[in-house]
C-alpha cells in the first residue's frame, strides 16, 4: 500500500507527456548518470526538468536546454542542511506542479520522495544507487539508513535499483515488493576499442605501445580503494598506472596526500594522476587493464565502459561488480581492502597478454549484451511512462 497525501491536480493530458523532475545531490551525478536519462525521457515525449547543487557540470545540461534548479542539497548528515533542502524541493515541487518526481541517490532520492509525497505529487519514483546500510559503518548509523530507507520505500511508486543484488534485498527487507534491478549502460559505439586513440593518448603521455598500462576511473576518495591500489603498485612489475578522477568539493575526509605523496616517490613516472577528463573513453582505448577496488558500489558505470572498450577489469567482489565482471571470463574478482591479492591479480594479467586479449574480448562481448545504454534507458522510460 502506498501512502499519499491528496494528490495536486495533474497537468497531463492523454495528448501531451508528463511534467518530470529528476532530482540528483551534485551536479557530477546529474551530468554523468541522469543527463542521458533525461534526454531519452525529452525524446519520448516528457517535459523533463532537473534539480540538484548548483556547479559547473550543470553547463552541459543546460546548453542542452534542459531547466536544471540549483538546490541547496548537502551531502551530510546534518539536521539543519537537509530540512533548507527539502524545504527548497517542496518549494519547487509546488511551483513546477510535476506529475512525477524520480529521485536518485540516498539522500537526494529520501528528499525528492518525502517531498513528492508531501506535495501530493501523483506519482514518485526511485532509483537506488547503492543503500546506505550495505555499506560499512556502525550499527546505529546502517539501522537508521534502514529505517529511513524503508519509511521512504512506502511512498514510492516506481522504485528502481541499478543492481540486480539490491533490488532483491529491497524486496526481501520489505522496503518495496515491486522493486526491479534496471542496470546501467553506456552506448557501445561511444566506448569500443579504439587504435587511433590508444596511439595518440599513449603518444601525448610519453608512453610506448609496449608499456602495460592500468587506468583507474573514479572519484579520488578512500572507499574506492586507492590506498590499497597504491600500495598494490609496488609489487606489480614495470606497469603504468593511470588515475582519473578528481575529489568533489562535497566529499568527505581528506584527499589521501600522504599516500599519493609516497606513491609518487615508490613509482616515480609508473603513477600518472590525470584528474577529472571529458576524454576518458580514449583513455580506457589507450589502457590494458581496468581496476576498481571499491569497497562499496551500486553498479558502476566505469565498469561497464571499461568492458565495453574492450578492457579485463580486476574489482572487488562486492555488490555491482560482482555482478558485471564474470571471475575468470571477463576479469577477476578480488577481496576488498586488501593490497596483497589486488596486486597478485594485477600481475596476473600483466603477465599474460593472451589473458588479456581473451578477456577483454568476452568482457566487451558481455557489456553489449546486458548494458547497452539505448536498451536500458527504454526499460525506464517505459516504466516511466
Amino acid at each position: 500500500m502506498i501512502w499519499r497525501r491528496k494528490q495536486v491536480s495533474s497537468r497531463t493530458r492523454a495528448t501531451e507527456g508528463k511534467r518530470i523532475l529528476e532530482i540528483a545531490n551534485v551536479d557530477f551525478a546529474m551530468k554523468q548518470f541522469i543527463h542521458p536519462l533525461m534526454q531519452a525521457l525529452r525524446e519520448a515525449g516528457h517535459h523533463v526538468e532537473g534539480g540538484c547543487a548548483d556547479g559547473p557540470h550543470l553547463a552541459t545540461l543546460r546548453e542542452d536546454g534542459f531547466v536544471v534548479h540549483a538546490l541547496p542539497m548537502a551531502r551530510s548528515y546534518s539536521p539543519i542542511a537537509q530540512f533548507r533542502a527539502l524545504r527548497a524541493l517542496i518549494r519547487l515541487i509546488r511551483r513546477m506542479q510535476p506529475d512525477l518526481v524520480h529521485g536518485h541517490m540516498p539522500i537526494s532520492g529520501l528528499l525528492a520522495r518525502v517531498a513528492g509525497w508531501w506535495c501530493g505529487v501523483p506519482c514518485i519514483a526511485y532509483t537506488c544507487h547503492g543503500f546506505l546500510f550495505n555499506q560499512p559503518g556502525s550499527f546505529k548509523r546502517r539501522s537508521l539508513s534502514f529505517l529511513l530507507e524503508w519509511g521512504a520505500g512506502q511512498i514510492t511508486d516506481r522504485y528502481m535499483t541499478v543492481s540486480q543484488a539490491e533490488a532483491r534485498d529491497a524486496r526481501r527487507l520489505h522496503i518495496n515488493a515491486r522493486a526491479q534491478g534496471i542496470g546501467n549502460g553506456r552506448d557501445p559505439e561511444r566506448y569500443r576499442p579504439d587504435n587511433e586513440a590508444r596511439v595518440a593518448i599513449r603518444e601525448a603521455l610519453g608512453l610506448s605501445d609496449d608499456q602495460v598500462v592500468i587506468i583507474a576511473v573514479s572519484r579520488i576518495v578512500r572507499h574506492k580503494g586507492y590506498p590499497e591500489l597504491l600500495r598494490a603498485m609496488e609489487s606489480v612489475p614495470d606497469a603504468v598506472l593511470l588515475i582519473v578522477g578528481e575529489r568533489l568539493p562535497s566529499d568527505h575526509g581528506d584527499m589521501m596526500a600522504q599516500e599519493f605523496a609516497r606513491a609518487e616517490k615508490v613509482l616515480g613516472p609508473r603513477l600518472r594522476v590525470l584528474g577529472y577528463r571529458d576524454d576518458t573513453q580514449r583513455l580506457l582505448a589507450a589502457a590494458d587493464i581496468f581496476t576498481l577496488p571499491s569497497h562499496f558500489e551500486g553498479l558502476p558505470m566505469s565498469v561497464i565502459e571499461a568492458m565495453l572498450t574492450g578492457l579485463p577489469v580486476v574489482a572487488t567482489d562486492i555488490r555491482g561488480p560482482a555482478e558485471q565482471v564474470v571471475q575468470g571470463e571477463t576479469g577477476l574478482l578480488v577481496p576488498p581492502g586488501l593490497a596483497a591479492p589486488l596486486a597478485k591479480a594485477l600481475t596476473e594479467l600483466v603477465e599474460n597478454p593472451a589473458s588479456r586479449e581473451v578477456m577483454g574480448k568476452a568482457a566487451r562481448a558481455r557489456a553489449v549484451a546486458l548494458y547497452d545504454q539505448k536498451r536500458v534507458l527504454e526499460r525506464v522510460v517505459e516504466i516511466l511512462s
